[in-house]
Parts: C-alpha cells; sequence; structure tokens
C-alpha cells in the first residue's frame, strides 16, 4: 500500500512539473499578433456620394483601413468641388482626424480642357456624355463652393501639403505597407512619381478605377474617362515599377449596376442629414423615382470594397498594360498585351468578374452607418 501511495506521488509531480513546464513555455512562446488595419492613401476627383464618396465612406468607416488621407486631383471635378466633397464627408462621418489634400488641377496637355468639345467632334464620342471638370468652369475656391453647396461653413479645410508631396512621404514613412486607391485621374500619382520614382517599389500595392482594356469606352468610343482626360498621366502612372497593379475597368464596372431595388435598400438606410442632403441633390436620384427601370453604375465603389476583402475578384487576367497618349483617334485608349508589352510597361491584375452578393453586403454595411 505504501508503495502504490509512493508511486501515485511521483506520478502526480512527474504531472506537476510537466503542466509547469508547459505552461513556462506557452508564456515564453510569442503571441501571435492580430493583423493590423491596412494604410491606405485614396487619391480622387471626389464627387458626393455615388462613386467616389461612397468609396471614401467604405475605406473611412471600415474597422480593417487606416485611411491615411485623401488626395484629391482633377476629373469629375475640379479640385475646388472635390476638396469641398470630401471635407463635407468626413465631417459627415466624423471623421475630420483624416487630412485631406489638394492637387494637380489640370490635365498634363497643354489647352487639352478648351478643346474637348472638338476632340469629340472630330473622333467620335462614348455611349457617355460625361465631361466632368471639363464641362463646367472653374469655382472661385474651394470655401464657396462648400457653401453654395451645402448651405453651411466647413469646420476643417485641407492641409497645405501637396497631394503629391503627402503620397510622397506616407508610402516612405510606411514601406511595403501602404495601398494606394486611384480612383481619379492620374495627375497626382505621376507627379509624386516624378519626384520620386523610388515610391513605387516602396508601396505594397496600387489599385485603381481606370481604363477600359477588353472592352469599349465610355467618353469616348476607346477610352474611359479617368484616362481620357489625362492620358499622359496615367501612363506614367502605370509605368511605375509597383509591386502590384489591380485594375478595376469597365470591363467590370459596367457589368455592375444599381438597380431600382438597390436604390430603395440604400435610400432607407440614410438617416443622417449630411448624407440625406447628399442624396436628395444626386444626379441618381430623381432618375430612379422616375423611372423604376432605370439602372445606374458603381464603379469606384469596387476599387474600395476590393481592398477591405480581395476574394470579391472572381476572375481576373494578367497582363503587360499601357496608354496611348498619341493626340490621335485612339488618345486615352487602355491597352492590355497578350504577349510582351511594350519596353516600360509594366504587367497588372485586369479584373472581369466580381462577386456581386459580398460587394452589396459590404455597401448595406456602410449605409447602415450613416446614421
Amino acid at each position: 500500500m505504501k508503495n502504490w501511495r509512493k508511486l501515485a506521488q511521483a506520478a502526480c509531480a512527474v504531472a506537476l512539473i510537466g503542466s509547469t513546464a508547459t505552461a513556462f513555455a506557452a508564456a515564453k512562446a510569442p503571441v501571435a499578433k492580430a493583423p493590423g488595419k491596412i494604410p491606405v492613401i485614396l487619391d480622387t476627383d471626389m464627387v458626393d456620394l455615388f462613386d467616389d464618396g461612397v468609396a471614401m465612406l467604405i475605406l473611412a468607416t471600415s474597422p480593417k483601413v487606416d485611411l491615411k488621407g485623401i488626395t484629391i486631383v482633377i476629373g469629375n471635378s475640379w479640385v475646388e468641388e472635390g476638396v469641398a466633397s470630401a471635407i463635407r464627408h468626413l465631417e459627415g462621418i466624423g471623421r475630420t482626424d483624416i487630412p485631406v489634400m489638394a492637387g494637380n488641377n489640370k490635365p498634363t496637355r497643354p489647352g487639352r480642357i478648351e478643346n474637348i468639345q472638338a476632340e469629340k467632334k472630330r473622333w467620335g464620342r462614348g455611349h457617355d456624355s460625361h465631361l466632368g471638370a471639363a464641362g463646367h468652369p472653374q469655382p472661385v475656391s474651394w470655401q464657396e463652393t462648400y457653401r453654395e453647396w451645402y448651405k453651411a461653413e466647413p469646420t476643417i479645410g485641407p492641409k497645405g501639403e501637396d497631394a503629391s508631396d503627402f503620397i510622397i512621404r506616407t508610402i516612405k514613412e510606411n514601406p511595403h505597407k501602404v495601398v494606394v486607391v486611384g480612383i481619379g485621374t492620374g495627375g497626382n500619382i505621376a507627379k509624386a512619381l516624378e519626384k520620386d520614382p523610388s515610391i513605387a517599389p516602396l508601396a505594397k500595392e496600387i489599385v485603381y478605377m481606370a481604363g477600359a482594356f477588353l472592352h469599349a469606352g465610355n467618353v469616348m468610343p476607346t477610352a474611359e474617362f479617368n484616362v481620357w482626360l489625362d492620358p499622359e498621366a496615367a501612363k506614367k502612372e502605370y509605368r511605375g515599377a509597383w509591386p502590384k497593379q489591380t485594375f478595376f475597368p469597365l470591363d467590370v464596372c459596367e457589368n455592375q449596376r444599381i438597380n431600382y431595388k438597390d436604390f430603395l435598400q440604400l435610400e432607407k438606410r440614410v438617416k443622417n442629414p449630411v448624407f440625406k442632403d447628399m442624396w436628395e441633390r444626386h444626379y441618381q436620384t430623381p432618375l430612379f423615382r422616375n423611372d423604376p427601370k432605370f439602372e445606374n453604375y458603381i464603379w469606384d465603389v469596387l476599387a474600395a470594397a476590393y481592398v477591405i476583402d480581395p476574394s470579391i475578384i472572381t476572375k481576373e487576367v494578367f497582363m503587360p498594360v499601357d496608354v496611348n497618349d498619341t493626340y490621335s483617334l485612339s488618345y486615352g485608349e487602355t491597352l492590355a498585351f497578350a504577349g510582351p508589352g511594350p519596353e516600360g510597361s509594366q504587367k497588372a491584375h485586369i479584373v472581369q468578374e466580381v462577386d456581386r452578393k459580398k460587394i452589396w453586403h459590404m455597401l448595406f454595411e456602410t449605409f447602415d452607418k450613416l446614421k
């Protein structure tokens, strides 16, 4: 009996030593860190709500994203208008801590805006008559635009730093981590690359809503708006030595639409007076209300959604890409090559299909926050 007790005591001692050693080893073992937020720069030709504004709201309200700043470029709007719009969105969600920087406010080609109507007569037009900033006069200031549009006084203003300098600095301060989301024309990013080409390989990825590779153009027979307004800047952008380039071109964007049912589902979620006002003034609102068969596109939303959930992509191709910057019939056309591309061109992921269900789930979640 005594021997049995001694054996039992010895076994307990061994077990205790073993459990203590295991606990000590567990305490010494490195603890797996939760994945950090994705640092993002949003470069945008901002408009209220769809499509740039909603893309910004997706990124600014996501717990997965650290939106480092918003850089404004000419495109859908003049920079003055884009700054006013970005600031109003940030005020609406209480994120005035996110800086806004004004950037490039003219296309690279001299006299481009003045000659656009002549270009369209000479080279044709696509199914979309949109001219963006080229279709109306440049505002006097962002402050005047803000007061005119929102009938209020802004609580913050843009930072004094040029958009291109902010892009350079942010990438260098966060090497191999920053995702650049370019949903406007390419002027700010091209300018940053001209100043410091080393930033491209220091970024993690650049994501565009731009181009029409295996698809027709929209504003011109062969050209998509963001590229068409400044083809020279786009070419410099796409030839940068980025570790990864991902395009959401018209190939996929014109297959992803918002219909009347979607419109109603979003509308009932908008309670915040800032966004309710934008919703009422948005160009598509009366179109949906007057015609339930009307449909529209969500363009830039796809690029923002991808940053948060890359699994939204269900089909893509990987090809060398380039831009036609020769002032000619196909000026602004984006090109994808089945074989090797021209010297200086880079390979890119060209998205062809996405998971609509995942994207709209993300949209509804974002709009649920606009209270």
